[in-house]
């Protein structure tokens, strides 16, 4: 059984009825595949934009099903359907404001609209949840960050500091350093492969 455990849930009304096929939640896995060595498992949902429903979601993705990571996708924006970061403020006990604040750094890099972003980071019990964008692009270079035209990180993607997961009662992660090379304080880097 692995020990890592990755909550994705994708948020689009759209998308939750069928009207278009979901691209937020193949997004998510096929960059994790890649980037992640530690083992993990992922519990997928599909849901609706309404708050509720989104914060049942988290809450149940952190307390019942215990993912020790809970990314979403969609819903990040000012039109007044776009509820997810005030669904996951709602339910966490910790904002880690970090997260929100070098997500709209790396998109500005992209788009002047980035500044119109309200994603997130926050702590629910041992269980850190991260808004992402919507769109699959936008999603790999905010998890991986940006880089120059000789592959050198400019801006640092956000799954950088992922790791620190461990620092709130979650597993040590490893990455694929071609990929995302994770940081964590000096004190708490293990041997490669010790992640048990």
């Amino acid at each position: 059984m692995p020990r890592l455990t990755i909550g994705l849930v994708s948020v689009s009304d759209r998308a939750s009825r069928g009207v278009y096929e979901d691209q937020g939640l193949p997004a998510l896995e096929a960059w994790l595949a890649s980037a992640l060595t530690t083992p993990w498992h992922a519990e997928k949902r599909l849901i609706p934009d309404e708050q509720s429903v989104i914060e049942r979601t988290l809450i149940e993705l952190a307390d019942v099903t215990g993912c020790d990571l809970v990314l979403t996708t969609g819903g990040t924006g000012p039109a007044p359907r776009d509820v997810t970061p005030d669904a996951t403020l709602a339910i966490a006990h910790r904002e880690m404001p970090g997260f929100g604040e070098q997500m709209r750094q790396i998109s500005l890099r992209f788009v002047p609209t980035a500044i119109l972003s309200r994603q997130v980071g926050v702590v629910r019990g041992r269980t850190l949840i991260l808004n992402l964008p919507g769109q699959p692009k936008s999603i790999r270079e905010t998890l991986e960050g940006v880089r120059d035209a000789d592959g050198r990180v400019v801006v640092p993607g956000i799954f950088a500091a992922v790791p620190c997961l461990d620092l709130i009662g979650g597993p040590y992660v490893e990455t694929d350093e071609t990929v995302c090379k994770a940081f964590r304080p000096k004190s708490a880097i293990r041997p490669q492969g010790a992640s048990g």
